[in-house]
C-alpha cells in the first residue's frame, strides 16, 4: 500500500479541482487552480498542464509542491506534499494520459501531465 490512502484517492477522483502551490523563483508562494487532478498510483497525484507557464517554470526550478483538494460540502479534504515533474512523453506519459480520457479536447491543448511523487499526506 502506497501513501495515499482509499478514502484520499476517492476524495481526489470525485473533487477533481486541485489547489496547488508551488515556490516562485523569489521564494514567494504561487497558487493555481488545478481541474484536472487526479490519482495516478497509490503513491502519485497527475494533473493536466493546459494554462500554467507558472507553475511549469517553478517546478522546473523547485520541483517541490503542495496540493490541497477539499470536498466543500462535508468540509473536509486532503493535503499532499512532493515533488513534481513534467511528463511529455513515454510509457508512463502515455498512461497517464488514458487517466484523462474525460478531458480529450482539454489533453491534446495540454503541455503534459504533471506528475506529483506524494511523500506526505495530511487530512486539512
Amino acid at each position: 500500500m502506497g501513501i495515499l490512502t482509499t478514502d484520499m484517492q476517492q476524495l481526489v477522483r470525485e473533487q477533481r479541482l486541485a489547489f496547488v502551490a508551488s515556490v516562485n523563483a523569489d521564494g514567494t508562494p504561487s497558487l493555481s487552480p488545478k481541474a484536472t487532478a487526479t490519482v495516478f498510483d497509490d503513491d502519485h497525484l497527475a494533473y493536466l498542464d493546459v494554462a500554467s507557464p507558472g507553475t511549469r517554470a517553478n517546478v522546473a526550478a523547485n520541483p517541490v509542491l503542495e496540493i490541497n483538494v477539499i470536498d466543500h460540502i462535508l468540509r473536509r479534504g486532503y493535503r499532499f506534499r512532493g515533488e513534481a515533474r513534467l511528463l511529455t512523453e513515454g510509457a508512463e506519459y502515455g498512461r497517464a494520459m488514458t487517466l484523462f480520457g474525460p478531458h480529450g479536447a482539454l489533453a491534446r491543448r495540454s503541455h503534459g501531465v504533471m506528475m506529483i511523487r506524494v511523500t506526505r499526506a495530511t487530512p486539512l
